[in-house]
Formats: C-alpha cells, structure tokens, sequence
C-alpha cells in the first residue's frame, strides 16, 4: 500500500479497488507501458531518480524501468551540480524531476552549468506540482525539446500527459488525460464550459479508497462518482488541463479567492529568490492577507531592502489585490526529499501566533 506524501495533511493510505492492482510487485504494469510510449524506453535507458524511494512516483518509475531492462541510477539526496555530474558519468537518458530540481539547477552560476555533458538525456519528464512557464521555457532552451509533464497522483485515478511540442504551443498546460476524461467542476459537482475554473474531476479512472478514512474517501467524489485529488484548474477547447492550484492552499482576502501558485510562479523567477512560499495569514480587516516567505539566495540580503525590491517586482507583474502584503524571510524553507514544499507548516505557524514573523 502506497501513501501520499501528505504536503496538505497526514499521509494517506492509498487503497486500490481495482482488483487487477492486487497481483505481485512484479507483475507488468502501466509505468512501463507509459515509460515505453511516452518516454521511449528500451533495455539500454538509463534513469536518474533525483528523488527518494520511499515515495510513489520515484519508486514506482525506477522499478517500471528495471522492469523494462533499463539501470537506474538513485540519488542518496538531491543536488543540483551532483545530478549534473550523475548525468554526464552514467550517460544517463531519462528521468524524472519536479519544478524546484529545474529551478535549482538553472540557479548554478552559467560557468558550473557549462561544466557538464547532458548531451545523452533523450527524453525527461516532471510533475507533482506545476512548473512556471519560464522556468521550463529556460530548461527546453538548456536542453532542447525533450521535457515531457505529466499530471497524476499516488492514487492513480487519472493521468494527463504533454510533450514539449505540445506545451510550447499550450503553455502552462499539464496535458490532456489519457486513461480518464478530465472534467472541471462547480462547487456542486457539476460540470463547468471550457476556460471556467473549478475542481479538477477524473472521469472513468480507476477507484481507490483513502485507508481507514471513509470521509476522505467520500469527499474525493462527486455525486457523479467522479474523483478528484483536491486541485482546482481549467481546461481549454481541445482539452488541456491548466492548474491553478490546490484547493486547500486558496486564500480569501476580502472575499477574493487567491491561489498562491500564480505568486510563487512569479516570484521564484527573481535571481535574488532561492525558494518561496506564499500563504494566507490572518487580517482582522481582510481575514486573510497574502504573505510571502522568501528563501533568499544569499541570507545576507534578507531584509528591508529586498522585501522592498520584491515587492515591486509584485506590484510590475501582478494584480494589486494578489501582491503579497508582508514579505517574510526564512532561511530554508520546509520542503520534502521529493521536492514538495510543506505548505501547511509555514501557514499554520502565522494561524497559530497571529503577527509573528518567521526567521
């Protein structure tokens, strides 16, 4: 039994209600299938797994290329230079990242970059959390268009995917769904027209069950028997998939929804901002103000005169009503071995002693 990586609560147990998932860790499964047409593996890829073991997605890719006949090649722990390395020694061909791999690399100083032969990698991918767009418009310009996404979780209700042709004519989006038709919902569980934003649904995936937690189960369907993993987003006319953001990360401000992935998006790509968080903390006017807490790329810059500077860098690129109202700095932000940012720990430290700062 697998569980989620619990980045917005206590990791969950994954039940499958699909019986043919009951059959032996080695049996054949679909990650080969997908590693082998998506990703054009073949007994002689190579595969880095910049991520830990322990969760779904690296473990799951790694034995679906053992399986495939291919080696794999498993980072202890993620650093950007050392996968650079990895890459050039092993003559590495595919792997998969999340967003902040990509951003940490693209942060080493040009002359570090240069220092390393990619040269062999054919075909990667990423997912677990959308990656801003000129983040990975910098990463197809590094390593050509060969960066594939994909959209899916460790239930395994539904699955989209998008190559780098098709992205760069649909920037932004996470692909199309290929064994479940996605669907974007209204509050009631009712289907919304293309470019409406709402809750993503699967349609005809696979069912799953939270372990020992009927009323997880329960509020991941809808009165369809649609599934959902809790993001909300939007599809266009030929049905790519936009996210937005997680719905339990939504701040309102004012009686205005704000997700903060837009603000991070922006934010990570100033060459002062190391990592970001922006979450919603209590205002007694607002009820929720927006706040972002900065990982400075230099501790020493941490201060005034940065927030003041990311402040107007907001101001130039955003809405006013969704330019962080505080600037917080912190000195590393909490993030899980995967790459996932542990969201919930820095929001709740503002719910739990309302004005402090966190250092």
């Amino acid at each position: 039994m697998l569980y989620s990586s619990g980045t917005t609560g206590r990791p969950k147990g994954v039940l499958s209600m699909n019986a043919a998932q009951r059959q032996p860790i080695d049996a054949p499964n679909g990650l080969v299938t997908l590693g082998q047409a998506l990703y054009g593996w073949t007994p002689d890829s190579v595969y880095l797994s910049p991520a830990p073991l322990y969760h779904a997605a690296p473990l799951g890719w790694s034995m679906a290329m053992q399986a495939t006949g291919g080696a794999v090649v498993v980072m202890e722990r993620f650093d950007a230079e050392d996968a650079l390395r990895l890459i050039g020694q092993y003559k590495v061909t595919t792997a998969q990242w999340v967003p902040t791999h990509f951003v940490r690399m693209l942060k080493l100083p040009p002359e570090v970059r240069a220092r390393y032969d990619v040269s062999s990698l054919k075909q990667v991918f990423h997912a677990a959390a959308p990656c801003p767009a000129p983040v990975k418009e910098q990463m197809i310009d590094w390593w050509g268009p060969i960066i594939s996404e994909y959209y899916a979780g460790t239930e395994g209700n539904g699955f989209t995917a998008i190559n780098a042709q098709e992205w760069l004519a649909h920037k932004g989006s996470v692909g199309r769904g290929l064994n479940a038709a996605v669907r974007i919902c209204d509050e009631n569980g009712d289907p919304l027209p293309p470019r409406s934003e709402g809750v993503v649904f699967f349609e005809g995936g696979r069912q799953f069950e939270y372990h020992n937690d009927p009323g997880k189960t329960a509020e991941s369907r809808n009165r369809h028997g649609w599934t959902t993993l809790g993001d909300v987003g939007w599809v266009d006319e030929e049905g790519y998939l936009y996210l937005t953001d997680r719905k339990s990360f939504m701040i309102i401000s004012g009686g205005v929804n704000i997700y903060p992935q837009e603000i991070e998006n922006l934010l990570i790509t100033h060459p002062k901002v190391a990592d970001v968080a922006v979450v919603g903390a209590p205002h007694e006017e607002m009820g929720e103000q927006v706040v972002a807490v900065i990982q400075p790329a230099d501790w020493a810059d941490a201060g005034d005169d940065l927030a003041a500077e990311l402040s107007a860098f907001a101001r130039a690129n955003l809405n006013h009503v969704k330019s962080p109202r505080r600037i917080d700095f912190m000195a590393e932000l909490p993030r899980h071995a995967t790459g996932k940012l542990y969201k919930r720990l820095i929001r709740d430290a503002y719910w739990a002693r309302e004005g402090s700062k966190i250092v």
